[in-house]
């Protein structure tokens, strides 16, 4: 791109990152309506690798953030401008300049008052507050996400990122739900019990609630040293119980929760939540086995299913669609959403179902959009259904 006010406002970056005047920039305008990124907003932050610039990519279901050198700032912008975005706004202490680009590829640069004089402070890339703190933390420091010193250890940063970013997703899911003085949580599958303790360490020592957290979980190993931590926590109303998600001996159940259960098993936690009448039920969906081997559409779809990949994520989207159509069915305002843990971590799904009524059968009129679903994927049964015996009412 060689436009005499795109080379100008290039030279107005470099000037004020090199005399000290930058304040921030963002890109804007997306050159292809059809790609994701919608805009990328930078500021300067000191690293212990030098300065860099923060960059803020926005997206419509997420935002990235990614840091650059200073000295590969200009190329960045100037690429990003060329094959992204149509728009640039910088803004330093001496005047605001903006670059608009057309898409027959002329420019116009706009230059305004400063809207402020005053450099922004650099600041270090500071670690977020976190929701679960770590001083004299012990569940952490036995589950070895701690040093003795109660620092987290280099290897486990993204464990720790993930348990708070798992607390911080179920505390937006509980916000508007009431619950009794003490309830009951039933964790699902806890493994080594990572978001099981921090879970119980959030609801009672950082919201002050009274819950009762039980972690399900099969193998008794995990289950004898988990109730260890507890204990040694002085964590009294968290245990670990011996069972599977079908089988295990539970009280009544308020706040279920249910991560990566593979296939079926994830059918049998919102069936257990279903007929507790459990006012939130949490799944994060694992596997999807039962339907692929279903679906088998007879119309024009069966071109796409054709393709292993392809019927693999339709499976998916089906499993899980049915499965907050049963919920909703049952009385839940259901939710189906993308997270992502960290940035070292695979997107999940998560399923979440609140309690809006108490009910013990299903709204005909939604099995009657389940009967369609069906019809049209050439899908027999799905698990959940049978398990609240609704095949007599769905087939």
């Amino acid at each position: 791109m060689s436009l005499i006010n795109v080379d100008k406002f290039e030279q107005h970056l470099k000037d004020s990152l090199k005399n000290n005047t930058f304040v921030k920039i963002t890109l804007s305008n997306k050159r292809v309506k059809e790609n994701d990124l919608k805009s990328i907003n930078g500021k300067l932050v000191e690293l212990k690798k030098g300065l860099h610039l923060s960059c803020l990519y926005r997206y419509p279901t997420k935002d990235i953030t990614k840091n650059y050198p200073v000295e590969e700032v200009v190329e960045k912008v100037m690429k990003y401008l060329e094959e992204n975005f149509y728009n640039a706004d910088l803004y330093t202490v001496e005047a605001d300049y903006h670059l608009l680009i057309s898409p027959k590829n002329s420019a116009k640069l706009r230059v305004k008052a400063a809207s402020t004089k005053e450099k922004p402070k650099l600041q270090h890339d500071k670690q977020k507050n976190r929701l679960i703190g770590t001083k004299d933390n012990v569940y952490l420091q036995e589950l070895g996400v701690t040093t003795k010193e109660f620092k987290v250890k280099n290897s486990m940063q993204d464990k720790y990122r993930q348990l708070n970013k798992y607390v911080e997703i179920i505390d937006g899911i509980l916000k508007n739900v009431k619950f009794d003085a003490s309830y009951n949580v039933v964790d699902m599958g806890a493994g080594k019990g990572y978001l099981t303790f921090g879970l119980y360490d959030y609801l009672t020592n950082v919201i002050k609630q009274k819950p009762h957290v039980i972690g399900v979980e099969m193998r008794k190993e995990l289950v004898e040293k988990c109730n260890g931590i507890a204990e040694r926590s002085k964590f009294d109303d968290l245990e670990f119980v011996e069972g599977t998600i079908k089988e295990a001996e539970l009280p009544g159940i308020d706040l279920l929760i249910a991560l990566h259960a593979c296939d079926t098993a994830t059918d049998d936690a919102i069936y257990r939540g279903i007929q507790a009448q459990s006012k939130v039920i949490v799944c994060a969906p694992c596997c999807h086995k039962q339907i692929r081997k279903q679906i088998n559409p007879e119309d024009s779809l069966s071109k796409i299913t054709q393709f292993g990949i392809l019927k693999e994520r339709q499976a998916e989207l089906l499993t899980d669609g049915i499965r907050a159509l049963i919920m909703e069915a049952y009385g839940y305002k259901t939710k189906v959403f993308e997270f992502i843990t960290t940035e070292h971590t695979p997107k999940n799904v998560l399923v979440v179902g609140v309690q809006e009524e108490k009910r013990t059968t299903p709204k005909p009129e939604v099995v009657e959009q389940i009967n369609e679903i069906k019809r049209i994927h050439g899908i027999t049964s799905h698990h959940l259904e049978e398990l609240l015996e609704m095949n007599a009412t769905i087939s």
